[in-house]
């Protein structure tokens, strides 16, 4: 067996570097629920000002950022949220805005691209009547996910930003904002200008080790209030940690560092793309892959995605089934040329072994792969 892991399951699985762990062993720390941690101080008001938004709040994950900011904006039970049929929070964020909050989701189907079409978001806004919730919120995913990683416009952003003045609040889920502002050439503040809030991963393709970090509106009032409930929805959620500075000084380092590393992820994903067309039995379209991921579909009944993905692991390179047809390939700053180089003839081969219908692999694919495809 080769000694070389190739980890291609997700952008999750990065290691803190040696700068990050210095950074976090010599944080200043004191007790973050206090407001007294100036480590998290110092980290909240530079992504406050590179987000162009006024504060910032740390939480533990993406999935609390993305829940406290729809239960700030729908704080009474029964309002609704529009959202893509497709998005992380609607599919992936276990039901928390109608398990926890107490919010109806309202979905709009997913375009290729992520968006959703603006006259069917309009549609969607329930008119006042006592048998319907109440519209509240729109929330929109950049980069998203389960579309391959597609980036949203400046100029679309605006339009939906547009629709607000149907007294409406909007929400960007930004686990991968700063992929997408590398990626269209736009400076990130530009992509969430329109928002109400954004939650931006730090542990994703920044490669900090936890958390992520909610910005509120702009305007210091708002921002405030906003700040203000966050915090009690954060502690209610058990986010409100201590001497939380050592996690932020890692992802301080990340933002100052691996923002500057992602063209070249973006980079290693369309080679990837173009090496994975060349294999007859899987489906690409290199040119769709924007950002870090890419997608691909299995042509052949015989190589379905947890067979390969099991053979893959096999030959040292971790991959997860998107679907039933199609696996996910993530690139991270830690993944080398290398390793991509690596990765190509491994998925020939396992193709190839898989085609001649070896038995040597099926205690592989008896349910034993391990399928997680919100990450």
């Amino acid at each position: 067996m080769a000694s070389k892991l190739v980890d291609l399951r997700s952008d999750t699985v990065t290691k803190p570097s040696e700068a990050m762990r210095a950074a976090m062993a010599a944080a200043d720390v004191d007790d973050d629920v206090l407001g007294a941690d100036p480590t998290a101080q110092r980290f909240e008001a530079e992504m406050a000002s590179i987000m162009g938004k006024e504060a910032a709040l740390f939480v533990p994950s993406g999935t609390m950022g993305n829940l406290i900011s729809v239960l700030v904006h729908c704080d009474v039970r029964g309002s609704e949220a529009i959202l893509g049929d497709n998005s992380h929070i609607h599919v992936y964020e276990n039901g928390g805005i109608s398990t926890i909050g107490g919010v109806h989701p309202r979905t709009v189907k997913n375009n290729p691209d992520g968006t959703m079409d603006i006259d069917k978001i309009v549609a969607a806004i329930r008119h006042p009547d006592l048998h319907y919730p109440t519209t509240r919120l729109i929330c929109l995913e950049n980069t998203h996910g389960n579309c391959g990683g597609k980036c949203l416009s400046v100029e679309y952003t605006y339009m939906v930003g547009e629709i607000k003045s149907h007294g409406l609040k909007l929400h960007i889920d930004g686990a991968r904002i700063f992929n997408a502002s590398v990626a269209l050439g736009v400076p990130v503040d530009r992509l969430v200008k329109t928002a109400d809030s954004v939650s931006v991963c730090l542990s994703k393709g920044l490669g900090a080790s936890v958390g992520s970090v909610i910005d509120p509106p702009a305007e210091i009032v708002g921002s405030k209030a906003f700040i203000d409930k966050a915090k009690i929805l954060r502690k209610t959620l058990g986010g409100g940690m201590r001497q939380v500075g050592v996690l932020c000084a890692a992802a301080h380092v990340a933002i100052r560092e691996t923002v500057g590393k992602l063209a070249d992820d973006h980079r290693k994903a369309k080679v990837l793309a173009e090496g994975l067309k060349k294999i007859e039995q899987l489906t690409v379209d290199s040119a769709s892959v924007e950002t870090n991921m890419v997608f691909f579909d299995t042509m052949d009944p015989r190589i379905s995605p947890d067979k390969l993905c099991a053979v893959l692991e096999q030959h040292n390179v971790l991959a997860m089934p998107a679907s039933s047809k199609s696996i996910r390939f993530v690139i991270h700053y830690q993944i080398s040329d290398s390793d991509v180089q690596y990765a190509l003839p491994c998925v020939e081969k396992a193709v190839e072994e898989l085609l001649k219908g070896g038995t040597e692999f099926e205690h592989l694919t008896n349910g034993t792969t391990k399928n997680s495809y919100g990450h």
